[in-house]
């Protein structure tokens, strides 16, 4: 059983490599083995918070199966008040220790974030606004510094900075993660993935991997 942050990140690096390795052919998907047991109950190894683009299916990039993974998903793995109470309700209500923001490469809403700055429009609706004005503040001094020539390499930096905003969203927007983080063990981690190679690049992990 997985008891801790750092054996849960291990478990998630595996089964990434597994997937880069093999592909769809190498998945296990081993909780199919035990469906009577996840029917009854459920103990996941992490939660995933991540973006809703279909490419991005997180228990098929980690090699996880039914139970494993307690997945989250949201356009631009943003946090507002429904992703901090599902993480809450997961972390109090089955133990999980490992929360994951997950990314990704050429992430939809991120670049619309930065379409929105560059070129705002009247036109957007009220409720992808939410959205973008999730990510904007994250993306806006990027924008402003004017140290970024080149579009793509803007984006890329873009993607992490919002995905260590959203990290830092949950380490310290909730009093009941916090007082999990400081006495339970809780971690929540960076991580992004690439749609090109389908390798996951784990970051800002120092809390975790001291634990190792």
């Amino acid at each position: 059983m997985i008891r801790t942050a750092q054996q849960a990140l291990q478990r998630l690096r595996e089964g990434n490599r597994r997937f880069v390795e093999h592909g769809t052919d190498g998945i296990s998907f081993e909780a199919l083995k035990a469906w009577e047991q996840v029917g009854k109950d459920q103990a996941p190894s992490a939660i995933i918070l991540g973006c809703s683009d279909s490419r991005v299916p997180a228990e098929i990039i980690f090699d996880q199966g039914l139970g494993d993974l307690f997945v989250i998903r949201v356009a631009g793995n943003v946090v507002a008040p429904s992703q901090i109470g599902s993480v809450e309700f997961a972390a109090e209500k089955f133990g999980t220790r490992l929360v994951v923001v997950l990314g990704h490469s050429c992430c939809g809403a991120v670049s619309a974030t930065l379409d929105e700055l560059e070129r705002p429009s009247e036109r957007r609706s009220h409720s992808l606004s939410s959205i973008v004005n999730r990510i904007r503040p994250s993306v806006e001094t990027l924008l402003e510094s004017g140290a970024f020539t080149d579009r793509d390499k803007l984006l890329d930096t873009a993607i992490r900075a919002n995905i260590r905003s959203s990290v830092q969203h949950l380490r310290q927007g909730s009093l009941i993660l916090e007082g999990l983080i400081a006495n339970s063990g809780l971690r929540v981690v960076g991580a992004e993935y690439s749609l090109a190679t389908g390798a996951v690049d784990f970051f800002d992990t120092l809390d975790v991997e001291a634990q190792a």
